[in-house]
């Protein structure tokens, strides 16, 4: 299993202190607010910045770093990664899985069949939408619903594809 997620993106500058917008890629803004540093990862770099302060405004994090104190300075690390381990990401509920650990598993049919594993999820208008490499190096795009996937395992490494219909 991944041990590291990336949690955020760090945007435009904010005000004139050197605050930096942050956006949340699960959508939730608890778990970045209880960050004391966070490693950054940009063009293959990764360091690690202290937060000063955080806050929520609307659906997105305002944070300033450690000895970052202009627009200017902050303006630099837009587009970084925010990246964090599994402690500090997003608490799951029942029935939900970090897209990391989908990644890689097989898709089997109702009657145990290989035909072939998850490369990514993606988010769609209505919904995510699971990409399948089909054994014979096909992908497909099926919508990430229990009425398509009746089981869900990482701990078996795979997912169950209910309807092969889906596919074609």
């Amino acid at each position: 299993m991944i041990d590291k997620f990336i949690i955020g993106i760090i945007g435009a500058p904010f005000g004139v202190k050197g605050f930096v917008k942050v956006r949340s890629c699960s959508g939730e803004t608890g778990h970045l607010l209880k960050l004391k540093s966070v490693k950054i990862s940009k063009d293959g770099n990764e360091k690690i910045l202290q937060i000063e302060e955080s806050a929520v405004s609307g659906d997105q994090v305002m944070m300033k770093f450690e000895g970052i104190g202009s627009p200017e300075e902050v303006k630099t690390l837009g587009g970084s990664q925010l990246l964090a381990g599994r402690d500090q990401a997003a608490a799951l509920s029942s029935g939900e899985f970090y897209i990391e650990d989908l990644k890689n598993l097989i898709v089997v049919t109702v009657t145990g069949e290989s035909i072939g594993n998850i490369t990514d999820v993606i988010e769609g208008g209505g919904g995510e939408l699971v990409e399948i490499k089909l054994l014979n190096g096909e992908k497909r795009l099926v919508p990430f619903r229990k009425e398509f996937f009746t089981e869900i395992n990482p701990d078996k490494n795979r997912v169950v594809l209910q309807n092969l219909w889906v596919l074609d």
